[in-house]
């Protein structure tokens, strides 16, 4: 049987380097911690490979050149890809609802959902189609 290549992934090295540093956290530092404890490890994690973050990022919502909200990604990564960290074992519709918010306002194409459970670290990649390019 032949591989399929993967043609149609967003960002698909750069997804690959974010995953891999949320694997690396949970491995070294175990569940059940504080959710800004794996953010400051992961924070720790991409400044390690290289990767251009920013934490905590502010990004407004405006309407009418008028800033009706107010919204703050855990990170940005490259000015690319959204990160969004939730501790717990299971994604709710409301953190999928949070992180598609993000990616329309902020005009991006692909967020990744990563959650620290307790025993273990899961991610869903989560891609804006609505996104005008």
């Amino acid at each position: 049987m032949s591989q399929l290549k993967r043609n149609d992934l967003v960002y698909p090295e750069l997804s690959y380097q974010i995953i891999g540093c949320a694997f690396d956290v949970h491995n070294t530092l175990g569940g059940g911690h504080h959710e800004k404890y794996y953010q400051r490890a992961l924070s720790e994690a991409f400044r390690r490979k290289g990767l251009k973050i920013k934490e905590q990022f502010y990004y407004p919502l405006n309407y009418n050149g008028v800033t009706v909200g107010k919204n703050y990604f855990d990170f940005l990564i490259d000015g690319n890809v959204i990160v969004e960290i939730k501790k717990g074992n299971k994604y709710s519709k409301k953190h999928i609802d949070q992180v598609l918010e993000y990616l329309w306002t902020a005009k991006l194409k692909l967020a990744i959902l990563v959650n620290f459970g307790s025993a273990e670290v899961s991610f869903r990649r989560i891609v804006n189609f609505n996104r005008n390019s």
